[in-house]
């Protein structure tokens, strides 16, 4: 049976490795690393450095895969590895804890008996609190940070101060498990052979190692996502292939001008701006507006015929925009069928017609045009009136809007795709706006019924 080393005394890596299940011996390293103020890139540095702990470790075993890491974390132009002194960490972490800052991992495998070897680069940002000294304090009187670049553990209570990351979870903890799983796979050793004991837990932390634990600013809690930002943004855009094709856009240059200059307003106030939005009119005359992964918003011709004013149109387009800040669709998705879909249209992105995006995107936009759940829109009420006052608009037109297509509604019956169909609860939006807005409650907002006709 094939033996396995790592060449680091990490313990951070080694929880890592028993986690997997994976039967290994510790071969601490012996070598003078790179130094980071030499004139190679990051990922470089890292890279080299892992090879020369594989390389070192390789020569003391007679067989056998050797594994090698390396971490460093850079905030500008500032390098970090491990504190010196507790004084060193302090400084270290006061600093890390001001701006964001990216994690490089460098990983080397070395099978020493067919002498192959292969390296790789996984990077991370991460996006701290602000830390005040007492703080830092607190938390080295429970951690030690003298083992640890950066001086702090993701995956323990560090994690109290982490905003959110971008990127692989693993690599902030300090092995990236599914690039070293793919370099793994590389020089041929089959992995899950010599896998034993794993948990459940286990395995799909194991299969979904890109995933991300973030906290989410606008809905105040610790979510799980099982892809990068730029992988929400390459679904969104297999989805809008498949929409363009299906539906045809508004050929009027002033309306849809009109709904791009409110929409970068909007943008320009809201909780997230790490993606690029796209605003787009659909030449449909049914009343309703979709939001997409990846920051792609359509709004119907038939709902901007609707609108009284620049504000209602504000605010319903905050409304998609509060969707996409809390990532309720891409949440959705992730909710179906076992993630395959997501996996579908990530895997045949670029792809044309004919593949297999077709059918997975006209899924994904079926579910989004159907609407969310009853919090998710309050939710996204709440951010429409909160980004629609910021930007300069009348958050009240939001209320004004609401009540008028609720007569609409009572007027005739509800049709497949309309916007009552997909945002359901219309006394309860209203009291949510309201609330917001800090508005005096009326008898009305407290009924949460809604009068429909037709079947």
């Amino acid at each position: 049976m094939r033996k396995f080393y790592l060449a680091s005394d990490s313990r951070a890596r080694k929880e890592l490795l028993n986690i997997l299940g994976l039967k290994f011996k510790v071969l601490p390293g012996r070598i003078k690393e790179i130094s980071v103020s030499s004139k190679l890139a990051y990922p470089e540095i890292v890279k080299r450095n892992a090879l020369k702990k594989a390389k070192e470790a390789s020569s003391r075993v007679k067989g056998g895969v050797v594994i090698a890491a390396d971490t460093i974390v850079v905030q500008g132009n500032s390098v970090y590895g491990k504190p010196k002194d507790l004084a060193h960490a302090r400084r270290m972490l006061k600093s890390l804890s001001r701006r964001p800052q990216w994690i490089y991992t460098g990983v080397a495998v070395i099978d020493t008996k067919s002498k192959k070897a292969v390296t790789g680069c996984e990077k991370t940002k991460i996006y701290m609190d602000k830390l005040s000294d007492k703080e830092i304090n607190e938390y080295f009187k429970h951690v030690s940070p003298l083992d640890k670049a950066g001086s702090f553990d993701i995956q323990g209570k560090g994690a109290f101060f982490i905003n959110r990351i971008e990127g692989c979870f693993y690599n902030v903890v300090g092995l990236p498990l599914r690039r070293l799983y793919r370099m793994l796979k590389e020089i041929g050793v089959k992995v899950f052979m010599f896998i034993v004991g794993i948990s459940l837990f286990s395995a799909g932390a194991f299969l979904l190692s890109g995933c991300s634990t973030e906290y989410n600013i606008v809905t105040g809690q610790e979510e799980s996502y099982y892809y990068s930002t730029d992988r929400e943004v390459t679904i969104g855009k297999s989805i809008v292939r498949e929409v363009e094709k299906e539906y045809k856009l508004d050929e009027d240059p002033l309306i849809q001008k009109r709904v791009e200059d409110i929409g970068k307003k909007i943008v320009a106030v809201c909780d997230r701006k790490d993606i690029d939005y796209t605003f787009k009119v659909l030449d449909d005359d049914e009343i309703n507006a979709v939001s997409l992964p990846g920051g792609f918003v359509y709004i119907n011709k038939g709902l901007i015929d609707k609108v009284a004013n620049d504000d209602e149109l504000a605010c319903v387009i905050a409304h998609e925009v509060g969707h996409i800040v809390a990532r309720h669709s891409i949440k959705k998705l992730q909710a179906i069928q076992g993630y395959s879909i997501l996996r579908l249209l990530i895997a045949v992105a670029p792809a044309t017609s004919g593949s297999g995006a077709g059918g997975a995107a006209d899924i994904a936009f079926t579910e989004l045009l159907l609407g969310y759940g009853r919090d998710d829109e309050l939710l996204a009420d709440q951010l429409a009136s909160r980004y629609a006052k910021r930007a300069g608009y009348n958050p009240k037109a939001m209320i004004d809007f609401l009540e008028r297509l609720q007569e609409i509604n009572r007027r005739k019956p509800l049709r497949p795709k309309t916007y009552f169909k997909t945002h359901p609860y219309v006394p309860d939006r209203i009291r949510t706006v309201k609330q917001e807005l800090g508005q005096k409650m009326d008898f009305e907002d407290y009924i949460n019924i809604e009068e429909t006709k037709g079947p």
